[in-house]
């Protein structure tokens, strides 16, 4: 891929994650695998793991904080349900940005290798984290249906609805693997900011209990949007903002395309550093 022609790069790598998509779904399935190899239960982990997380948050602010969210809130479960599809956003976005500084640092192997891709390297951490999304979804879905005896139509579409923030999440990862092989430091910061998100994000409660003059401000973190329209598509039965989900999409794409041009553009330097 050429790293002088920044109009281009994106539509090429795209070209080059086709050329190449076996070799990324080998990857992604080792990196899986590899994840939970050795344990006693194995992938199952990738089950256990967000359900223990949500009988924790559950408890904490529903029981012990008696928080309530105002859609079904008294009920637990609805407020599990809201909580969970919260987590399952922003756990898809900071899996990848926690694991998006040591990307290079961990395949030294393959930066010798001048025909090797380096730019599909985050997209296996990608595939990873969307491999996880899907259990966690399916999760969600099982409890709902267990719930109301029945799921909403809308669910069919997620992916239109989270396609924005794999583009955006794409673009902060190539910046931050091609940042973190020149400063070693943004990988101990990186897991600090994901902590903050989810705290700043509507994960715990609706961006309605905020007073109307700082809900601004919430939306400016680029969670914000996409948490609202994954709850809305999911549990509510309700359409997606198009409009806004086109601005983000717009957005999303040009934040890919200047993350994978500064990826391109330093990627020259990595041999030297490493």
């Amino acid at each position: 891929m050429s790293q002088n022609n920044f109009v281009t790069s994106l539509p090429e790598t795209f070209n080059c994650l086709k050329r190449n998509r076996d070799l990324l779904l080998r990857l992604t399935k080792r990196d899986i695998i590899g994840r939970y190899s050795g344990s006693f239960i194995g992938i199952f982990w990738s089950l256990i793991n967000p359900l223990f997380m949500l009988i924790v948050y559950t408890f904490v602010f529903s029981v012990v904080f008696k928080m309530k969210w105002g859609i079904g809130g008294e009920s637990k479960t609805e407020f599990a349900l809201l909580l969970f599809s919260g987590l399952i956003v922003h756990s898809l976005f900071a899996e990848c940005i926690n694991r998006a500084p040591s990307t290079i640092l961990a395949n030294v192997n393959y930066v010798k290798k001048v025909i090797f891709p380096l730019e599909i390297l985050p997209w296996i951490n990608m595939g990873t984290a969307l491999f996880h999304s899907l259990a966690s979804f399916c999760i969600l879905l099982i409890f709902y249906l267990f719930i109301h005896f029945s799921f909403n139509v809308t669910v069919f579409l997620l992916p239109f609805v989270l396609l924005p923030l794999v583009f955006i999440t794409m673009g902060i990862s190539w910046f931050l693997a091609s940042l973190g092989v020149y400063v070693r430091d943004v990988g101990q910061v990186t897991p600090t900011i994901s902590v903050t998100l989810l705290f700043v994000s509507p994960v715990f409660y609706p961006i309605s209990s905020l007073p109307e003059k700082y809900q601004i401000f919430l939306y400016l973190n680029p969670l914000t949007f996409i948490i609202e329209q994954v709850r809305g598509i999911l549990l509510l039965g309700n359409m997606p903002n198009w409009t806004g989900l086109l601005i983000y999409f717009v957005v999303s794409i040009i934040i890919a395309w200047l993350g994978l041009f500064w990826f391109q553009k330093t990627r020259k330097g990595f041999a030297d550093v490493l």
